[in-house]
C-alpha cells in the first residue's frame, strides 16, 4: 500500500485521475511516465514559445514525478535495475535542471528519448509478464 500512496501522491496534478483508484502499481507507473511525457513535451512547447513561466511549471511538474518514480523504486527486491534506475533517474532530474536553467532543446529533446524508452519498457511489461507466470484456474 506503501507504494501504491506514493504513486498516487506523485501522479499528483496528472490530469488523468480517474483511473488511479483501481490501477496497479504497473498501470500507476504507466501512468506516471504518461504524465512526463505530457509535461516534458508541454516544456518544450513553451521554450519554442518563449513562455518561462509556463516552461518553469512544466518542467517542475516533470521533476515532481521523475523525484515519485525515484522515491518508488524497492532496492531489494529490484537489485541492481532499481540501482541503474536510481540513477537515470538523478541524471533526469540533474538535466532537468539545466534544461529550465538554460532553456536548452537538444537537453530536453535527450531527456524525452531516455523517458520514452523507460515508458516503452513498462508498456511491455505486462506482456512480459503473462508469458512468464503459469495459467491459474479458479473453480466456480
Amino acid at each position: 500500500m506503501r507504494a501504491y500512496s506514493k504513486f498516487a501522491e506523485s501522479y499528483g496534478s496528472v490530469q488523468v485521475v480517474t483511473g488511479v483508484a483501481t490501477a496497479d502499481n504497473i498501470q500507476l507507473i504507466q501512468m506516471l511516465f504518461d504524465g512526463l511525457t505530457e509535461s516534458l513535451s508541454s516544456a518544450k512547447g513553451h521554450i519554442q514559445n518563449h513562455a518561462i513561466e509556463e516552461k518553469s511549471k512544466a518542467l517542475s511538474r516533470a521533476g515532481r514525478i521523475v523525484v515519485g518514480l525515484q522515491g518508488a523504486l524497492d532496492f531489494e527486491r529490484g537489485g541492481e535495475l532499481a540501482q541503474n534506475l536510481n540513477e537515470l533517474y538523478a541524471y533526469v532530474t540533474r538535466r532537468l535542471f539545466h534544461v529550465n536553467a538554460y532553456n536548452d532543446l537538444v537537453v530536453l529533446v535527450e531527456v524525452q528519448s531516455l523517458i520514452q524508452d523507460i515508458a516503452q519498457a513498462w508498456k511491455t511489461l505486462p506482456s512480459l509478464l503473462n508469458q512468464t507466470q503459469p495459467v491459474q484456474r479458479y473453480a466456480n
